[in-house]
């Protein structure tokens, strides 16, 4: 249940003051409390209106809220600014037996930097029952013990504080026992198990009774412990000490040996029943016996390890003085052993910087940095002061108890001063007093005046396709002269679309490294050239930037096989091709033609013919023109031929390696005027076929020439305005050097020059020019794909020598 104790009216007294704070110091205190155990969510207040901040200033002024050592107990929701509690809050984990337990919360805000400090009170609920060390306490009474005679027990803790931790005890009914409760000075209960009847050990030999702890929470909670009580016989008179209770003060950090007291008991009994030993009670915790050490002759206590009053300032030792008869009696009594402070801490100081390094425009008032100081010492020995080193541009402001805030002062200069070493300084108020130092390297920073710049303002690449997906294409790299942020260079894509696709499915751009990625295989069949812009930004504020293009060429690799392209007439199994011949026929006359192209280019596309042989070795009248694909006879005919002769034709282009197509043509040889009726009617789809197939070759001639006429024009025109016209640069300049290649089969050409691109286009227009010359050699290619390739001018004059013996396909 989160409650105010503010009246309405006390409330705007107080916003009003928080303004007033805030505008002269840029800092405010807002309490709110909130009860341990709440759920997630739980409602804590409104901070943001109580530190008089509009909510749609939130976001935009960076708010954000930090707390030392509770990072995610309470949060902020930035949306309507209230406080509510993230995650479970357990006082006694937070702060243990402490009265009072807080959560204090530094709000910041930017854009003018202010500092809130918030304090989130949690207040104890009854949520952990009394509990007793041991499970089962045993106690041995001689049954000569008189009526109201005492018996110390130990009593049970409770984790809660305040009215929670107000413990009662209560005995189960019986006839021999009652409970005595008292509270000593240091409100800690004693208590003390008191006989009302004499004990009958021959009667009863073991009492087993039940103590309950109750405290004094709503709704209460309870621990119980057994009390095992063996009845002995034995002295008439137990020792007794002077008083039941001891209370002493001692320093912490006594060295060893260090005597805490003396204790004295006395036994009216006489000889050995008289003779006392002191030791600790089995009520005595580990604990204790590791500082304290008794000795059992003389009763004195004394310093057996280290004592640190910030572990441990209260110790309570249960004293047991037994008489040395056959059947000992024993006195008890507690002494409690309070530690003072001494000044044995030095101050601890955290300091968190804000707005390092600091503008030299920046304003004065401008928080640098937070000091939070802290002492494990108590009263005056932790009470922290902090003091600057003098003569800086810089003071320390005092925002709440142990908080400081480091302000600018007065105005900078870097060009006289570009960093600044500053002392910081903490001291306590003991006596004498401790302190600790710490430096703060406060720097002044430049603003940001420099764009990244690219080496080159174009990139050409090329690319080869069928690329694996996510393979490294170029790195493009960017300087900026400016330094730390201002030169920390990121790269993206300038974002298009490329056909019907956008241009992020194709490549991206690693933003730290500038490396180029191909986010998926090419094909230069689909995409010829990809050309795109990459951005370099700073992360100044506000950021600068400059853009890159690259041309992305797709070189073509052999991956498509020969395709066959349907005729008349095939309609066999396989898809092979049937004609009639005339066995009078002569040598060279062409009986078929096989047809077959590649989607590749370039030498991938350059496509040959074979004639594979026939089956037992014999020799085939017929053979096939090696790049026309015609099948002629290589002889006349006879009557030794097979009337059915079936060839097997292979076709092949030259790519590395080569990829092939087979097809299959049946020849049915007849003589002249004796061909069945059948066969005339198959001759005369094939003769009308012929004739189709002649006119559309006439009409695809027409074509070409009238497409080359054009071509022809379209470039004189283009020669005579580049010649009347001076040379200019931009988007349609000139275009880069030929690139020449070769391979085993002869040599293509790539060129560029004279290209003219299509400004309004998504890409430039196909360029390409092959050029084919069996037998020669290859000529090497000489530079780097990233960059403009030439040849050297040995290789330049091989090729134009071969080249005078080139033939266009």
């Amino acid at each position: 249940m989160v409650y105010s104790q503010r009246s309405p009216g006390s409330r705007r007294l107080l916003l009003l003051l928080l303004l007033l704070t805030a505008l002269e110091s840029g800092s405010g205190h807002v309490h709110y409390s909130i009860p341990e155990e709440v759920k997630h969510g739980t409602f804590v207040g409104r901070i943001a209106q109580d530190l008089g901040l509009e909510l749609v200033e939130l976001v935009p002024r960076l708010f954000r809220v930090s707390s030392k050592g509770y990072r995610d107990l309470l949060e902020v929701n930035l949306q309507n600014g209230i406080l509510f509690v993230n995650s479970r809050i357990d006082r006694e984990e937070l702060c243990g037996r402490n009265a009072e337990c807080s959560i204090h919360l530094e709000v910041i805000v930017d854009r003018p930097l202010q500092v809130f400090h918030v304090e989130v009170e949690v207040k104890d609920i009854n949520d952990n029952p009394p509990r007793f060390l041991r499970r089962e306490q045993r106690l041995f009474i001689l049954e000569s013990r008189i009526v109201d005679s005492r018996f110390p027990l130990e009593g049970a803790s409770d984790m809660d504080v305040g009215a929670n931790a107000e413990l009662k005890y209560k005995l189960n009914p019986n006839e021999y026992f009652d409970l005595d409760v008292k509270t000593n000075e240091e409100e800690t209960n004693i208590l003390e198990l008191v006989l009302k009847k004499a004990l009958d050990r021959e009667e009863t030999q073991e009492h087993l009774l039940l103590l309950t702890a109750v405290d004094g929470g709503k709704p209460e909670l309870t621990g119980t412990v057994q009390l095992l009580i063996s009845v002995l016989d034995a002295n008439d008179n137990a020792p007794k000490f002077d008083k039941s209770v001891y209370n002493i003060r001692l320093l912490e950090n006594a060295p060893n040996g260090t005597l805490v007291i003396k204790l004295n008991a006395s036994d009216a009994d006489d000889g050995i029943n008289k003779e006392i030993v002191y030791l600790f009670s089995n009520l005595v915790l580990d604990n204790v016996r590791s500082k304290f050490i008794i000795d059992s002759n003389s009763g004195e206590i004394t310093v057996k390890g280290e004592l640190d009053y910030e572990d441990c300032n209260l110790y309570e030792i249960n004293i047991d003085a037994v008489d040395r008869s056959s059947f000992p009696l024993t006195g008890h009594c507690k002494v409690i052993v309070k530690l003072l402070d001494e000044n044995d801490n030095t101050p601890e100081m955290v300091i968190t910087s804000i707005s390092l390094p600091v503008q030299e425009d920046a304003s004065l008032g401008t928080v640098i940095a937070l000091i939070s100081l802290s002492d494990r010492d108590s009263g005056p020995n932790g009470q922290v002061t902090c003091f600057l080193t003098p003569h800086v541009p810089f003071k320390l402001v005092s925002t709440f108890k142990n908080y400081y805030s480091l302000v600018l002062d007065s105005a900078l200069d870097r060009e006289s001063v570009a960093n600044y070493e500053l002392l910081v300084t903490a001291r306590d108020g003991g006596s004498p007093s401790l302190s600790a130092t710490a430096s703060v390297s406060v720097e002044v920073a430049d603003v940001n005046d420099n764009a990244p710049t690219f080496a080159q303002a174009e990139y050409t690449v090329f690319v080869k396709e069928n690329n694996p997906p996510g393979c490294h294409i170029f790195t493009v790299s960017a300087r900026d002269a400016d330094a730390q942020e201002n030169a920390l260079v990121s790269y993206s894509l300038v974002e298009r679309r490329v056909g019907e696709r956008a241009l992020s499915s194709y490549v991206s751009v690693h933003a730290e490294s500038g490396k180029v990625y191909a986010l998926q295989p090419l094909d230069h069949e689909e995409l010829e050239l990809l050309q795109f812009q990459v951005s370099a930004r700073d992360a100044g504020v506000p950021p600068l930037g400059s853009n890159v293009t690259l041309q992305v060429f797709v070189l073509d690799e052999n991956d498509n096989a020969p395709a066959l392209l349907p005729l008349p007439g095939a309609g066999g199994a396989g898809g092979a091709v049937s004609e009639l011949v005339w066995r009078s026929v002569g040598a060279g006359h062409v009986v078929a033609k096989v047809r077959a192209v590649d989607a590749d280019s370039g030498y991938n596309a350059w496509l040959s013919y074979e004639l594979q042989p026939a089956a037992g070795g014999a020799r085939s009248p017929f053979r096939v023109a090696l790049y026309t694909g015609e099948i002629s006879t290589t002889r006349s005919l006879d009557e030794a031929d097979s009337p059915r002769q079936r060839l097997l034709v292979l076709v092949r282009d030259h790519g590395e390696p080569a990829l092939t197509a087979t097809a299959t043509v049946l020849l049915s040889l007849v003589e002249s005027g004796q061909a069945p009726k059948a066969s005339s009617r198959v001759l005369a789809g094939a003769a009308g076929a012929e004739t189709a197939l002649v006119d559309v070759n006439v009409y695809l001639i027409i074509a070409i020439c009238a497409v080359s006429s054009l071509l022809v024009l379209t470039l004189l025109l283009y020669v005579a305005l580049r010649c009347s016209a001076p040379p200019s640069e931009g988007a349609c300049g000139p275009g880069k050097p030929t690139l020449v290649c070769s391979s085993a089969v002869g040599s293509w050409s790539y060129s560029q020059q004279r290209r003219q691109r299509v400004c309004s286009g998504e890409g430039p227009p196909k360029t390409d020019l092959m050029a084919f010359s069996p037998g020669h050699p290859p000529c090497p290619l000489v530079g780097d794909t990233s960059q403009h390739q030439d040849l050297n001018d040995d290789h330049c004059a091989k090729c134009r020598k071969r080249n005078s013996r080139e033939f266009a396909l």
